[in-house]
């Protein structure tokens, strides 16, 4: 009996745990579960961190600095690594992400603070794009889907545990040890990466041609637009206080923005054109909605209901885990995305009117959780919904532009309603936080209500 020859075996893709790409897959992991926990603890030690550095008044900022910084980043770093390749990206957007966080740690001053967001913001935007490019590069295309699965999960774990621990961390040793604690693992993460940071299988691709992938024009757009959201919400902030300047760079930001943001957008998005423009926007709708009210829920609950921080934090893991099933439940059939994206839209908008109840006399903070469980399984079906809707209506020269734009309005839609969501806490009064939060949950559930309004028009003309 001769043995079976190679030909005659079947082909089984590399594992992504394998030999081959063991030590790129845990290094890729490695670094968006830091991004992640830091991203998902901050919201539960903000409190804390506002408190100790005086800076209740720029609460909505701390969040807008990372989100703003993160939206030039991630043009910027998308056009480098097309032409230059990823490792020079990827590799300054670790540094400063760990500039950021040891900045943070140390941070003196809010402004120091805000300033060490934005830091972080920049090295994030850099390299998670960097990761997708680095993906493309190394891993071979039957291969992708399962790295792109795992990617996924990096960002379940901390989005479970990162609000609790974060919690537990600020009451035990320190909020600043939250950001101290995260810079030593950057090491391994890096030392895993360097064999994938070398090259990669395939050649890279050819540039693009179209308006958005012309590098100095994207790269003015994306430095106009953040430039223009950190000038609109500082202006918006100052209204109350010094009117006339704070209407100067209000009207400021609105014109920058108004020049740069069309640029990085698919043509008739910001009109709510119908087809692609309209899915695109509808990232920016979701999140804006939902994580408007989320920075805010950890405030909340310890201002007005005397929840510790490791308490605070559990409304946003039950979040997480409304998240996690609505993310199963959409990938179980080929559903009516638009039909799918409108319910989403719909459990965003009730789960945010629904933590309302907490402040139904007799009621407790706790309800806050089921509520959150709510518009967490809404963003859970919708999010996923709106990026698979992007890629089936967008031609492949154009899916890096489309996926990018994606990135870009749900950074600004996010930064924004947080942002303004900061200015109607300043404008009401630090020591009403409970109209403050009513507030912000009528403006983010009208973002609510028109994503159910246009979520239809994703549907592409017949």
């Amino acid at each position: 009996m001769t043995a079976p020859k190679t030909l005659d075996a079947p082909y089984e893709p590399p594992r992504i745990f394998g030999p081959r790409y063991r030590t790129a897959s845990l290094g890729i992991l490695l670094v968006i579960t830091l991004i992640a926990f830091e991203g998902m603890s901050i919201g539960a030690v903000m409190p804390a961190a506002s408190a100790d550095l005086e800076a209740l008044n720029l609460y909505g900022m701390s969040f807008s600095a990372f989100l703003i910084a993160g939206l030039f980043a991630n043009v910027a770093a998308g056009l480098w690594s097309d032409r230059r390749g990823h490792a020079v990206p990827f590799l300054l957007g670790v540094a400063l992400f760990t500039v950021g966080l040891a900045l943070a740690g140390a941070a003196w001053s809010k402004e120091v603070f805000i300033a060490s967001r934005a830091v972080q913001g920049l090295g994030g935007g850099f390299a998670i794009v960097a990761i997708y490019v680095m993906i493309a590069r190394v891993y071979a295309p039957e291969t992708r889907p399962r790295i792109f699965a795992a990617l996924s999960a990096a960002w379940v774990l901390p989005a479970l545990i990162g609000p609790g621990v974060g919690g537990l961390i600020a009451e035990t040793v320190g909020w600043r040890w939250v950001f101290y604690g995260i810079v030593p693992l950057v090491i391994p993460a890096l030392v895993m990466l360097l064999p994938a940071l070398r090259g990669g299988e395939g050649e890279a691709p050819v540039p693009g041609t179209g308006p958005r992938s012309r590098p100095l024009p994207m790269t003015l757009a994306a430095l106009g637009t953040a430039v223009g959201a950190a000038v609109l919400l500082y202006g918006a902030d100052l209204l109350h206080t010094r009117p006339v300047l704070g209407g100067i760079m209000t009207a400021t930001g609105l014109a920058a923005l108004a020049v740069g943001l069309p640029r990085l957008l698919p043509p008739g998005a910001l009109r709510f054109g119908r087809g692609l423009p309209t899915t695109v926007m509808m990232r920016g709708v979701l999140g804006g909605a939902f994580f408007g009210v989320n920075a805010f829920i950890p405030l909340v609950l310890q201002e007005e209901f005397g929840f510790d921080l490791t308490k605070a934090g559990v409304a946003l893991t039950v979040g997480a885990l409304g998240w996690s099933s609505g993310s199963y439940m959409q990938a179980r059939h080929d559903w009516d995305r638009p039909r799918l994206v409108r319910f989403g839209a719909a459990a965003v908008t009730a789960g945010i009117l629904l933590t309302l109840l907490a402040f139904i006399p007799g009621m407790t903070g706790w309800i806050m959780a089921p509520a959150w469980l709510v518009a967490g399984l809404g963003m859970g079906v919708g999010m996923p919904s709106v990026s698979i809707t992007t890629m089936r209506q967008s031609p492949d020269a154009e899916q890096g532009a489309n996926s990018a734009a994606l990135q870009v309005i749900d950074t600004l839609g996010s930064s924004l309603t947080i942002g303004f969501g900061g200015v109607l806490v300043n404008l009401i009064g630090h020591d009403d936080i409970a109209t403050g939060y009513t507030a912000i949950v009528a403006m983010t559930a009208a973002v609510g209500v028109l994503g159910m309004v246009v979520a239809g028009r994703m549907r592409d003309v017949s």
